[in-house]
């Protein structure tokens, strides 16, 4: 390994820190209105994203001076901390129900997601599992049946819960990183038609999702109900025009769109800040995956070139899923948009996932 220098990307860290300010930002001019009403105080969420926030950095800025091998150390027992947590929280009792989802560990309004730190713990252990046996990626029994079978059991734990917005994002990011390490297509297929019978029975399982995808398909077909979402964050995002009515004056924020802060915050983006604003923050993403896929195919070795292809991975796909839903490419899933959404676990877990690209990047050739 060689010797770390003593800057990282400095690309990604000002990018970070830029999404995270204009995440700030929106985040109390899309919660202020609903914070007064449900709590008597403009600056709840405010107060909140800041303290995770904070916390975010501090963690990004300790990940970002730990050698980032130390993961691969103890990537087996980070993975089975992560899948013991995700049993707790299907416990009635002990996890807490939000959004219809048992996804959360907590007492009040703070609490933990194991669903969010199962998607690294997953990343690392495939960063390690593939760099060691990346020989065996072609064979189906040998090498993609093991790693599959693994994130199939994240993913059905996560959906006990449940969650399919978490647990496609873990998918995504998860296929990624074995396409990469050099899978065969044709294997990749079988597990495609699979996932789509998968896909099937969950809709049998749970009838809302089809009406979900109905509604995805003709929201104005169902205004009051599975379609109101998406009607709302289009009646948000079309009065935007080029630059927007001006931060702090979205009218959809106003009791209209259902969560403004979290999933649907980039409708309140384009509302406010227009065009230009919505496509100035898609384009700090866009910088953002640019520099880490550079870290990634620059990294010194091929485990620190899988975990920055899964961070960065995460990211991508988050980021495509929750735009993708706001403007109506994609049924409504529940993803946030990571560093701008109001957050807790989510938000520092991000920032402390950045921070390891960021070490990573101080190897990088």
């Amino acid at each position: 390994m060689g010797k770390a220098r003593s800057a990282p990307d400095l690309w990604i860290l000002i990018t970070t820190l830029l999404i995270l300010t204009i995440g700030v930002i929106m985040v109390y001019s899309a919660s202020a209105v609903l914070a007064f009403h449900e709590f008597g105080d403009w600056y709840y969420y405010l107060k909140r994203q800041l303290i995770f926030a904070v916390l975010g950095v501090v963690a990004m800025f300790v990940t970002m001076n730990m050698d980032y091998w130390i993961w691969k150390k103890y990537a087996k027992i980070i993975l089975l901390i992560c899948f013991v947590f995700l049993v707790i929280v299907l416990i009635p009792g002990v996890g807490v129900v939000r959004g219809g989802a048992r996804s959360w560990i907590g007492i009040g309004s703070f609490g933990i997601q194991p669903s969010e730190f199962a998607k690294m713990g997953i990343i690392m252990f495939l960063a390690k599992w593939l760099s060691e046996e990346q020989a065996k990626i072609t064979e189906f029994t040998k090498g993609l049946l093991p790693p599959l079978g693994l994130v199939g059991l994240a993913f059905g734990l996560i959906m006990l819960q449940p969650d399919l917005g978490t647990g496609t994002v873990l998918v995504g990011t998860a296929v990624l990183m074995i396409f990469i390490v050099g899978a065969r297509l044709r294997h990749l297929s079988y597990f495609a038609m699979a996932g789509v019978v998968g896909f099937i029975g969950l809709i049998i399982a749970a009838p809302y999702r089809m009406d979900r995808i109905m509604a995805f398909m003709d929201p104005w077909k169902y205004p009051k109900d599975e379609g109101y979402q998406i009607i709302q964050s289009l009646l948000a995002i079309g009065p935007g025009g080029l630059v927007g009515l001006g931060l702090g004056m979205s009218r959809q924020k106003y009791s209209y769109l259902p969560e403004p802060q979290t999933d649907f915050i980039f409708a309140i983006i384009s509302e406010e800040l227009g065009f230009i604003g919505g496509s100035f923050v898609l384009l700090l993403f866009t910088i953002l995956v640019w520099r880490g896929m550079r870290v990634a195919i620059t990294a010194p070795d091929t485990f620190g070139s899988l975990l920055a292809v899964g961070i960065v991975g995460m990211i991508a796909v988050q980021v495509i899923i929750n735009i993708g839903v706001v403007i109506g490419m994609f049924p409504v899933t529940g993803i946030t948009l990571p560093l701008v959404s109001a957050g807790g676990s989510s938000l520092t877990l991000m920032l402390t996932a950045l921070g390891i690209l960021l070490n990573i990047s101080r190897y990088s050739r």
